[in-house]
């Protein structure tokens, strides 16, 4: 057992020690996934901010936020600011505080009632009753092949699964920041070294 122990040690302590010049690989790897994500959902905020505005606030068919208006430009220019923040690794760690309160926020006020998955499970009974009839319904008055021919349909359960991975996801590279060699953040401190 001692000598398997040592041969592990040994193999662990040859390889990885050297992954320590690619470490930022992983936080640039965060950074690109997470800026499709945050630039799509604040530019579509952005452009339609009265409706945005108006969804922050109905308390009938909306979220019935406090303060709509604030609340709306603040998350949509957060999600739009903070992507072009994360795609260069400037200020990464500061702009991963708002970002996962964005997160936070739409984890309770959007997703939370529908639980945890963002998709439905199709292989339960009920799903796969309503996913079937919507494909009948498909199949018979519309284009199934052309509807299809970009992935199949699923239902979305809007559940928190997205909310928490994407905070999730910031959580890590509040601990990391941007990555050495993959980030403004890093040539800035290499400059600026007492500010660091």
């Amino acid at each position: 057992m001692n000598a398997l122990a040592n041969l592990y040690y040994t193999i662990h302590n040859a390889l990885f020690p050297r992954l320590q010049y690619l470490d930022g690989l992983a936080p640039l790897a965060l950074r690109l996934y997470l800026v499709p994500v945050f630039w799509m959902a604040g530019t579509q905020k952005i452009s339609g901010i009265d409706s945005t505005i108006e969804w922050f606030g109905n308390p009938d068919w909306g979220l019935g936020l406090p303060f709509p208006t604030v609340m709306a430009y603040l998350a949509a220019y957060t999600e739009a600011i903070g992507a072009l923040l994360l795609f260069i690794g400037l200020a990464t760690r500061w702009i991963s505080i708002p970002l996962m309160i964005t997160m936070v926020v739409a984890a309770l006020a959007v997703h939370w009632d529908n639980g945890w998955a963002a998709i439905a499970d199709s292989s339960a009974q009920d799903v796969a009753a309503r996913l079937g009839a919507a494909k009948d319904i498909l199949r018979e008055h519309g284009n199934y092949r052309w509807l299809t021919e970009k992935g199949n349909f699923v239902i979305l359960n809007n559940g928190i699964e997205f909310a928490v991975t994407y905070f999730v996801m910031l959580l890590s590279l509040l601990f990391t920041g941007g990555g050495r060699f993959t980030s403004a953040d890093y040539y800035l401190s290499k400059l600026f070294p007492n500010m660091a």
